[in-house]
This record gives structure tokens, sequence and C-alpha cells, in this order.
């Protein structure tokens, strides 16, 4: 049985409008949705099972609001097998499902001292530092367009609500970095030199996987510490998980009032 056909029998006359992958830490979001089903990734075929703590691995049908949402509770990562393409089965499945959107949450590495731990950043655009793409291979129209990936609307209406929940939002561009090692100092300055505010290890695989299936995308990532040489310490996702998960609070606010005001 294809995932679609499970999910279809699990939730009978369900059809998500919304798609939403929670990154690191942010899984808490689920308690958000009134749910109708609950699916462990185990159970859908073509669904790849995370390894890193903090992704639960379960995809979570139902209304945040009057929204109709399927949720992802958790991502694969390049850096778990080396392959771009982990998640294609998930999206591909949500898109036929009739998802026409897709929302992302990570945790991600401040590159700037105004946007200390703890902040949210609307995704504006993405740079691809990794040489990997999830499209090798695809035969079926590989040359997506990827002007506008993150839905200029889209981005707009959670600054705007950001602004109405009295919750500071910054935007700016999302560099990928394939991990599962951090970044080093000399890293971290190139990628600020490219222009970029926020580094990870996700998101950017799963909005060309998103765009490649018609979806349109929207990302926010939640700063869970500053990048590698900006300021004293060390790193370890230990602290991005602790950061993540007590810092999440506005992040559900957020994003509760952009799927109940979705149009």
């Amino acid at each position: 049985m294809s995932a679609v056909e499970t999910i279809k029998a699990r939730a009978p006359g369900f059809t998500p409008r919304v798609a939403l992958l929670l990154g690191s830490g942010l899984g808490g979001l689920v308690e958000e949705a009134d749910a109708v089903a609950t699916i462990p990734y185990a159970e859908l075929a073509g669904f790849a099972q995370p390894s890193v703590g903090g992704h639960a691995g379960r995809l979570v049908l139902g209304h945040v609001g009057s929204t109709p949402v399927a949720i992802l509770q958790g991502r694969v990562h390049y850096y778990e097998s080396g392959k771009a393409d982990e998640m294609a089965p998930a999206i591909r499945a949500l898109a036929e499902l009739g998802c026409e959107t897709l929302v992302q949450t990570n945790a991600a590495g401040s590159l700037r001292l105004d946007m200390p731990p703890g902040s949210m950043m609307v995704i504006t655009d993405h740079i691809n530092f990794t040489g990997a793409n999830p499209l090798f291979g695809v035969r079926d129209k590989p040359f997506v367009d990827m002007v506008d990936a993150y839905d200029p609307v889209l981005v707009r209406r959670l600054l705007e609500i950001g602004r109405g929940v009295n919750i500071r939002c910054h935007d700016g561009v999302y560099i990928w970095f394939c991990g599962p090692s951090f970044e080093t100092p000399a890293e971290i300055r190139a990628a600020v030199t490219l222009g970029a505010s926020a580094v990870g290890m996700s998101t950017a695989p799963e909005t060309i996987l998103a765009r490649h299936a018609g979806l349109k995308v929207a990302a926010v990532s939640l700063m869970t510490n500053y990048a590698a040489g900006l300021v004293p310490g060390a790193l370890g996702h230990d602290h991005t998980i602790a950061v993540a998960s007590a810092a999440s609070g506005d992040l559900r606010r957020l994003l509760r009032a952009f799927l109940e005001t979705y149009g």
C-alpha cells in the first residue's frame, strides 16, 4: 500500500491544505493541532525514519483553526545517509493528497549579533553550500525555477502576523551546510560574506523538492546559538535541542496565527 493510500485509509475524507515540517526540538508544535490521525513514518511507504534526537518521525493530520494540516514531526537530514532526497517521498505524498503550501521550521545558528539565540527569522531565500541537490537523477522536469522559492506573499504574511501578535521576526537568507559537524569559523565568515543571516543543516533540500512538486514554501528559523566564531563557546546538538524547546513558545504562537488565518 502506498503512503497516500495509507493516509487516506487512516483519515478518510481528510484533505490537508498546508504541510508543516518541524525541525530539531520543535516537535511540540504539533500540540497546536486538533488531531484526527497520527501515523508513524514506519507505517508509511517511502517515509524515511529520522535518527537524530528531537525528530519523532510521525505524521499528524488535523486542524489548526479551520485549516486542515499535515504535520511532519521531524525530518531526515542529508548527513544521516548522504542522500539529499530522503524527504522526497513524504513531500510528494503530501502534494498528491492536496497540500498547496509547505511551511518549514528549523533550528539554526545566527550569523548576526542583532539576532541572538531565541530570535526568529523568516527565510527570504537560501544558499546551497553543499553542492548536493535532491533532484540529482530526476528525469521529470528537474530544472526547477528557484526565484521566489520562499513565496513573497507568505513571507510578508508571516512578518505582518509577527508584528500583530507582538513577536519580533527578522528576515534573511539561510545557508545550508551538509553537517553533521558544525561549521568552522572560517566557513561562517565565508557565509556572512555571501550574504547569509542564518546557518543550518536542513530546509534547502525540502524547499527544492517542494517547488518541484508545485508547492508554495514558507520557512521560519529559530536561532538556538550564535554560529562558530561569533562569540566564545562550544557548539553542540544537545544545546540546540534545549534552546529550541525552551524558545518555541513564540514560534507556536506565530504559526498558530498564520494557520488560523490561512486563506
